[in-house]
């Protein structure tokens, strides 16, 4: 069977368009949060676009908070969680292409190379600026997308589960 397009012109084409999908979530940002006007389908949109830029951090999570006042914090977390985990195979597909590009010798790549899925969940779940790294390890490592994916929406579930119940119960003080 003829492949269409080579390894090298795959690589390049899954990297430019994490490059695109970045920059279009970029030039946009300041519209984005926008789109908690639409409650849940909002913040799903808004966690799906702050999780695809690529190591450029976008606080998605600041407006998980700030809906928890008024939507079911549990509903809000998981809308959040799986739109923050879609947003995350941006990173993945390009670790995926960039695979001969990434320092193996990286913390992240290390964990996920001896832990796989356990360490994405945990790196998804914590407080992590990096977790583009861990992406961009994963997809580089040619860890399953399916199991990529799972554990990046479970731990991000669980993180914004606690940032919502934590932010309704803070804002219910005022």
């Amino acid at each position: 069977m003829i492949s269409l397009l080579s390894e090298r012109t795959k690589a390049i084409v899954q990297i430019v368009f994490g490059i695109i999908i970045a920059a279009i979530v970029l030039l946009f940002s300041d519209r984005i949060a926008e789109l908690s006007a639409y409650g849940y389908i909002g913040v799903f949109l808004i966690s799906l676009l702050s999780s695809a830029t690529i190591l450029i951090p976008a606080p998605g999570w600041a407006v998980v908070v700030a809906l928890s006042k008024t939507l079911d914090p549990y509903i809000l977390g998981i809308a959040a969680g799986v739109g923050s985990g879609l947003g995350e195979m941006v990173g993945y597909e390009v670790g995926n292409g960039a695979r001969r590009l990434i320092d193996k010798n990286d913390n992240n790549i290390k964990a996920i190379e001896k832990y796989g899925a356990v360490a994405i969940f945990f790196l998804a779940f914590i407080p992590n600026p990096l977790f583009d790294v861990a992406g961009l390890a994963a997809g580089a490592l040619k860890m399953p997308m399916w199991k990529f994916l799972l554990a990046t929406v479970s731990g991000r579930i669980l993180r914004f589960f606690l940032l919502a119940y934590l932010g309704s119960w803070a804002l219910a003080q005022f």
